[in-house]
Protein backbone atom coordinates (compact mmCIF):
# COMPACT_ATOMS: atom_id res chain seq x y z
CA UNK A 1 0.00 0.00 0.00
CA UNK A 2 1.49 3.37 -1.15
CA UNK A 3 1.27 6.08 1.31
CA UNK A 4 0.16 9.43 1.24
CA UNK A 5 3.61 11.13 0.08
CA UNK A 6 4.46 8.58 -2.76
CA UNK A 7 0.55 8.32 -3.66
CA UNK A 8 0.83 11.84 -4.88
CA UNK A 9 4.25 12.24 -5.84
CA UNK A 10 5.73 13.98 -3.19
CA UNK A 11 8.92 11.12 -2.90
CA UNK A 12 10.20 8.42 -4.53
CA UNK A 13 10.72 5.65 -1.82
CA UNK A 14 8.17 3.71 -3.72
CA UNK A 15 9.74 3.35 -7.24
CA UNK A 16 13.46 1.90 -8.83
CA UNK A 17 15.33 3.78 -10.93
CA UNK A 18 15.77 2.02 -14.46
CA UNK A 19 18.66 3.84 -16.08
CA UNK A 20 18.29 0.79 -19.18
CA UNK A 21 14.85 1.64 -19.42
CA UNK A 22 14.93 5.91 -19.01
CA UNK A 23 12.38 5.61 -16.05
CA UNK A 24 11.57 4.68 -12.92
CA UNK A 25 9.13 2.41 -12.03
CA UNK A 26 7.21 0.45 -9.40
CA UNK A 27 9.17 -3.09 -9.00
CA UNK A 28 5.86 -4.84 -9.37
CA UNK A 29 5.23 -2.85 -12.49
CA UNK A 30 8.68 -3.23 -13.81
CA UNK A 31 8.82 -7.37 -14.18
CA UNK A 32 5.49 -7.82 -15.63
CA UNK A 33 6.86 -4.67 -18.34
CA UNK A 34 9.81 -7.05 -19.52
CA UNK A 35 7.97 -9.87 -19.53
CA UNK A 36 5.70 -7.67 -22.01
CA UNK A 37 9.08 -6.53 -23.51
CA UNK A 38 10.55 -9.60 -24.03
CA UNK A 39 7.73 -10.73 -25.78
CA UNK A 40 6.73 -7.69 -27.97
CA UNK A 41 10.77 -8.34 -29.33
CA UNK A 42 9.20 -11.26 -30.75
CA UNK A 43 6.67 -10.13 -32.76
CA UNK A 44 9.28 -7.56 -34.35
CA UNK A 45 8.64 -4.62 -31.35
CA UNK A 46 11.00 -2.46 -29.66
CA UNK A 47 8.13 -1.31 -26.84
CA UNK A 48 9.78 1.46 -24.96
CA UNK A 49 8.45 3.89 -22.00
CA UNK A 50 8.31 7.55 -23.22
CA UNK A 51 7.22 8.29 -19.75
CA UNK A 52 6.83 6.32 -16.62
CA UNK A 53 6.77 8.34 -12.90
CA UNK A 54 6.47 11.15 -12.41
CA UNK A 55 6.88 12.98 -9.29
CA UNK A 56 4.39 16.56 -8.13
CA UNK A 57 7.55 18.80 -9.15
CA UNK A 58 7.38 17.47 -12.55
CA UNK A 59 3.66 17.38 -12.97
CA UNK A 60 3.49 21.05 -11.44
CA UNK A 61 6.02 22.11 -14.17
CA UNK A 62 3.51 21.00 -16.85
CA UNK A 63 0.33 22.32 -15.20
CA UNK A 64 2.25 25.53 -14.47
CA UNK A 65 3.23 25.78 -18.22
CA UNK A 66 -0.15 25.24 -19.63
CA UNK A 67 -1.78 27.53 -16.72
CA UNK A 68 0.67 30.66 -18.54
CA UNK A 69 0.33 29.93 -21.76
CA UNK A 70 3.52 28.19 -21.96
CA UNK A 71 2.13 25.42 -23.47
CA UNK A 72 -0.37 25.28 -25.88
CA UNK A 73 -3.99 24.13 -24.34
CA UNK A 74 -6.76 22.21 -26.33
CA UNK A 75 -10.71 21.99 -26.53
CA UNK A 76 -12.19 18.34 -26.85
CA UNK A 77 -11.53 18.14 -30.16
CA UNK A 78 -8.00 18.95 -29.87
CA UNK A 79 -8.35 22.86 -31.47
CA UNK A 80 -5.98 25.02 -30.02
CA UNK A 81 -7.38 27.48 -27.68
CA UNK A 82 -6.93 31.15 -27.24
CA UNK A 83 -5.20 31.28 -23.69
CA UNK A 84 -5.70 35.05 -23.07
CA UNK A 85 -9.53 34.18 -23.54
CA UNK A 86 -10.16 31.82 -20.94
CA UNK A 87 -10.87 32.41 -17.38
CA UNK A 88 -9.53 31.02 -14.63
CA UNK A 89 -11.90 28.21 -14.14
CA UNK A 90 -11.57 27.46 -17.74
CA UNK A 91 -8.43 27.42 -17.97
CA UNK A 92 -8.50 24.40 -15.08
CA UNK A 93 -10.85 22.87 -17.51
CA UNK A 94 -8.79 22.89 -20.41
CA UNK A 95 -5.73 21.85 -18.32
CA UNK A 96 -7.60 18.77 -17.08
CA UNK A 97 -8.69 17.53 -20.08
CA UNK A 98 -5.21 16.67 -21.13
CA UNK A 99 -3.32 16.78 -18.06
CA UNK A 100 -3.15 15.21 -14.92
CA UNK A 101 -3.71 17.84 -11.77
CA UNK A 102 -0.70 17.66 -9.42
CA UNK A 103 -1.22 15.45 -7.06
CA UNK A 104 -3.37 13.01 -8.98
CA UNK A 105 -1.01 11.96 -11.82
CA UNK A 106 -1.39 8.28 -12.12
CA UNK A 107 2.03 8.09 -12.91
CA UNK A 108 3.08 9.57 -9.17
CA UNK A 109 2.69 5.63 -8.40
CA UNK A 110 5.40 4.17 -10.69
CA UNK A 111 2.64 2.07 -12.55
CA UNK A 112 1.46 4.15 -15.45
CA UNK A 113 3.82 3.75 -18.92
CA UNK A 114 3.21 5.78 -22.08
CA UNK A 115 4.27 3.08 -24.73
CA UNK A 116 5.96 3.57 -28.07
CA UNK A 117 7.60 1.17 -30.37
CA UNK A 118 10.98 2.28 -31.12
CA UNK A 119 11.39 -0.26 -34.10
CA UNK A 120 8.71 1.77 -35.90
CA UNK A 121 10.27 5.05 -35.70
CA UNK A 122 12.48 6.67 -38.44
CA UNK A 123 15.49 8.49 -36.96
CA UNK A 124 15.00 12.08 -35.81
CA UNK A 125 11.04 11.15 -35.16
CA UNK A 126 9.76 12.97 -32.17
CA UNK A 127 7.19 10.95 -30.74
CA UNK A 128 4.01 13.36 -29.87
CA UNK A 129 1.69 10.90 -28.02
CA UNK A 130 -1.11 12.04 -29.81
CA UNK A 131 -4.37 10.10 -30.81
CA UNK A 132 -3.22 9.90 -34.63
CA UNK A 133 0.22 8.18 -34.03
CA UNK A 134 -2.05 5.03 -32.94
CA UNK A 135 -4.86 5.09 -34.96
CA UNK A 136 -4.81 3.49 -38.77
CA UNK A 137 -1.94 4.74 -40.58
CA UNK A 138 -0.23 6.21 -37.58
CA UNK A 139 3.84 5.23 -36.56
CA UNK A 140 2.55 3.07 -33.82
CA UNK A 141 -0.65 1.51 -34.96
CA UNK A 142 1.16 -1.87 -34.70
CA UNK A 143 1.96 -1.58 -31.17
CA UNK A 144 -1.51 -0.82 -30.44
CA UNK A 145 -2.77 -3.84 -32.71
CA UNK A 146 -0.38 -5.88 -30.38
CA UNK A 147 -1.70 -4.05 -27.20
CA UNK A 148 -4.86 -4.58 -27.83
CA UNK A 149 -4.53 -8.26 -28.22
CA UNK A 150 -1.83 -8.94 -25.67
CA UNK A 151 -2.04 -6.32 -22.81
CA UNK A 152 -4.04 -7.57 -20.33
CA UNK A 153 -1.89 -11.05 -20.15
CA UNK A 154 0.71 -9.16 -18.10
CA UNK A 155 -1.66 -7.69 -16.04
CA UNK A 156 -2.01 -3.85 -17.77
CA UNK A 157 -5.00 -1.96 -19.02
CA UNK A 158 -5.63 1.45 -20.84
CA UNK A 159 -7.41 3.76 -18.05
CA UNK A 160 -7.67 6.41 -20.26
CA UNK A 161 -9.08 4.11 -23.26
CA UNK A 162 -12.16 5.48 -23.69
CA UNK A 163 -14.10 8.76 -23.29
CA UNK A 164 -15.88 8.97 -20.30
CA UNK A 165 -16.20 12.85 -19.70
CA UNK A 166 -13.19 13.93 -18.05
CA UNK A 167 -9.76 12.64 -19.42
CA UNK A 168 -9.46 12.78 -23.34
CA UNK A 169 -8.01 9.03 -24.43
CA UNK A 170 -4.66 8.18 -24.34
CA UNK A 171 -4.53 4.79 -25.66
CA UNK A 172 -0.38 4.66 -25.12
CA UNK A 173 -1.18 4.98 -21.76
CA UNK A 174 -1.19 1.86 -19.88
CA UNK A 175 -1.70 1.15 -16.32
CA UNK A 176 -0.24 -1.86 -14.17
CA UNK A 177 -3.70 -2.63 -12.10
CA UNK A 178 -2.63 -4.86 -9.23
CA UNK A 179 -0.90 -1.92 -7.74
CA UNK A 180 -2.64 1.28 -9.88
CA UNK A 181 -6.17 -0.06 -8.34
CA UNK A 182 -5.56 0.04 -4.25
CA UNK A 183 -3.42 3.05 -5.06
CA UNK A 184 -6.68 4.71 -6.89
CA UNK A 185 -8.83 3.60 -3.73
CA UNK A 186 -6.32 5.29 -1.52
CA UNK A 187 -5.87 8.73 -2.74
CA UNK A 188 -8.86 10.20 -1.36
CA UNK A 189 -9.74 13.54 -1.51
CA UNK A 190 -8.52 14.45 1.82
CA UNK A 191 -5.35 13.34 0.12
CA UNK A 192 -5.03 15.40 -2.78
CA UNK A 193 -6.36 18.21 -1.00
CA UNK A 194 -3.52 18.32 1.69
CA UNK A 195 -0.99 17.90 -0.91
CA UNK A 196 -2.22 20.57 -3.56
CA UNK A 197 -3.33 23.02 -0.46
CA UNK A 198 0.92 22.43 0.91
CA UNK A 199 1.91 23.55 -2.67
CA UNK A 200 1.99 26.79 -4.77
CA UNK A 201 0.66 25.64 -7.87
CA UNK A 202 -1.00 28.22 -10.33
CA UNK A 203 -4.69 27.92 -10.03
CA UNK A 204 -4.55 26.10 -6.58
CA UNK A 205 -7.93 28.31 -5.18
CA UNK A 206 -9.88 27.38 -8.20
CA UNK A 207 -8.48 23.54 -8.02
CA UNK A 208 -9.44 23.55 -3.84
CA UNK A 209 -13.12 24.99 -4.22
CA UNK A 210 -13.52 22.94 -7.41
CA UNK A 211 -12.19 19.71 -5.92
CA UNK A 212 -15.22 16.94 -5.03
CA UNK A 213 -16.47 17.72 -8.73
CA UNK A 214 -12.61 17.25 -10.49
CA UNK A 215 -12.11 14.22 -7.90
CA UNK A 216 -15.19 12.51 -9.58
CA UNK A 217 -14.90 13.48 -13.21
CA UNK A 218 -10.89 13.61 -13.47
CA UNK A 219 -9.38 11.33 -10.98
CA UNK A 220 -11.91 8.39 -10.49
CA UNK A 221 -13.96 8.49 -13.48
CA UNK A 222 -11.44 5.87 -15.54
CA UNK A 223 -11.92 2.77 -17.58
CA UNK A 224 -11.20 -0.46 -14.83
CA UNK A 225 -9.58 -3.49 -16.36
CA UNK A 226 -11.17 -6.80 -16.83
CA UNK A 227 -10.52 -9.67 -14.22
CA UNK A 228 -7.82 -11.51 -16.52
CA UNK A 229 -6.33 -8.06 -16.82
CA UNK A 230 -5.51 -7.43 -13.32
CA UNK A 231 -2.71 -9.65 -12.10
CA UNK A 232 -2.71 -9.93 -8.49
CA UNK A 233 -0.11 -9.54 -5.87
CA UNK A 234 0.19 -13.63 -4.45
Amino acid sequence: MLNALELTGRTRTHVVQRDDLHAALHAEAFQAFMDMNADGARAGLDIAISSGFRDFGAQQRIWDMKYRGERPLYDDNGKVLDHVTLSAAALVEAILSWSALPGASRHHWGTELDLIDRAAMPQGYRVQLVPSECAPGGIFNPLHCWLDANLARYGFFRPYGTFRGGVRPEPWHVSFAAVAGPALDALTPGVLSEAIDASDMLGKDVVLRRLPEIYARYVTNVDVPSIEGARLPV
